[in-house]
């Protein structure tokens, strides 16, 4: 399994298809789990009634089609984004006894559900080949011990996002886009005024704000683990300097302290409604922005990196679990097999749409990337920057205990917005890290 020092992922590797052949009732919606294994809930934080309506409309189309054609029935209920991420919903279901049977996952959080039991091994469930169609290095952080632990539903790159009518009224061109950590510093000191601020990296602490700051870190060297994984490398210099970078932003005032709407990840309420002239966040801003604000006209280039540092980008990937405890696990597993694991054309079209059209995200299976290219999705625009540029070096989002994400989050407040000593904070951070390691026996962190 790749481990969460090794090396990145070129965009040859990402774009190497595998050769396999694509082969190939109403929704139900509640407010609440129930524990009748002849229905199974789906919880996500797209819909039915979701804040997109084209991603609302691809999860209750999902739910009508698998309603259609079997005795056991999803129900739908959509939770917040802020609730379902950074809340305490799913956790307190699951503790509860009442975790819902399907739900969306990230590797970030993949450690804690795993080992507390909760999640159902998909592979007896997959066809032929399945795995291989996957890109390993986004499949393999929901694998432990060579079993399927989850389906990813996409990749989700980071990248700048920058907002052309701010760059125009203060006389800057493609020209003068940021190469380096310094230049962008400079660029969004220049860029900020007293209505608007130069430069967004998300504030609230959270699994979000942890994955894109991991990108930073790993540009300037910095690592979370020694190579073998058995002691924190975080006191590195690596790590003291991505601290810094989001530190000096901020402390400059060309940062926030405090971002809009639903956070960092929110690409209307920040960089589109003018609250910040560049964003970084991900691909998924290319269809929030078309469907919510398509008069806004922006530009997407890589982050850059700091001198002397290697330019990466950080690979998130939501994907559907099963609840190893419902009442239903094996139609729970079947389920997400057959929502995104299938080389029926119907399985293969639905998560080319929801990749493409409901949703901007690269694929995380070579049949559905054929399949998009086919149509001309990665042609032009944003989404071929992503895909061009953006992937040329990636890694995976690591996946971490909490107590490890933890430590890593109170580091990163406590220099972004406390003004915290980075090489104190990440000294304390390795210490917590070294000390919850020697007594971790749970599957494998990468």
């Amino acid at each position: 399994m790749a481990r969460e020092s090794g090396p990145g992922l070129s965009r040859r590797g990402f774009l190497r298809g595998v050769g396999a052949a694509a082969v190939a009732g109403p929704a139900l919606v509640g407010c609440a789990p129930r524990r009748d294994p002849r229905e199974i809930s789906l919880w996500n934080f797209y819909g039915p009634g979701g804040q997109t309506k084209s991603q609302s409309d691809w999860f209750v189309q999902l739910a009508e089609d698998w309603n259609a054609t079997h005795d056991v029935k999803v129900r739908l209920r959509y939770v917040p984004n802020k609730d379902y991420k950074a809340g305490p919903t799913l956790q307190t279901s699951f503790s509860a006894g009442a975790g819902p049977d399907v739900f969306l996952l990230s590797p970030g959080d993949f450690l804690r559900y795993y080992n507390g039991g909760a999640l159902a091994d998909i592979t007896p469930h997959l066809p032929p080949g399945a795995r291989e169609d996957f890109l390993p290095e986004v499949l393999e952080t929901r694998l432990v011990d060579g079993r399927v632990y989850g389906l990813p539903m996409e990749i989700e790159p980071l990248a700048l996002y920058y907002g052309e009518r701010a760059f125009e009224q203060v006389g800057l061109s493609e020209g003068d886009l940021p190469r380096t950590w310094d230049d962008l510093l400079g660029l969004a000191e220049r860029l900020t005024t007293p209505e608007r601020f130069g430069l967004l990296f998300e504030t609230n602490p959270g699994y979000y704000q942890n994955f894109t700051w991991y990108q930073c870190m790993w540009m300037s060297g910095g690592e979370v683990f020694t190579p073998d994984q058995r002691r924190a490398a975080f006191g590195g210099e690596g790590v003291h300097a991505a601290l810094r970078f989001w530190q000096d932003a901020v402390r400059a005032g060309s940062a926030p302290r405090r971002v809009q709407g639903e956070g960092g990840n929110d690409t209307i309420s920040n960089i589109a409604a003018g609250f910040c002239a560049m964003q970084q966040t991900g691909i998924w801003g290319i269809a929030e922005i078309a469907e919510q604000a398509p008069d806004f006209r922006y530009g997407v280039v890589p982050m850059p990196a700091p001198p002397g540092g290697a330019y990466t980008t950080v690979l998130g990937s939501w994907a559907m679990v099963a609840n190893a405890k419902g009442a239903n696990p094996e139609a729970a597993a079947e389920f997400v097999a057959w929502a995104l694991g299938s080389f029926e054309p119907s399985c293969i079209d639905r998560m080319r749409r929801w990749n493409t059209e409901a949703k901007s995200n690269l694929p995380p299976r070579y049949s559905v990337r054929r399949a998009a290219e086919e149509r001309g999705a990665f042609g032009d625009g944003p989404m071929r920057v992503f895909a061009d540029q953006v992937m040329a070096e990636a890694r995976p989002e690591p996946r971490f205990p909490p107590e490890v994400y933890r430590a890593i989050s109170d580091a990163l407040q406590s220099c972004q917005l406390d003004g915290g000593d980075p090489a104190e904070a990440a000294a304390g951070a390795a210490e917590q890290i070294d000390t919850f390691l020697s007594t971790y026996d749970g599957a494998a962190i990468q």
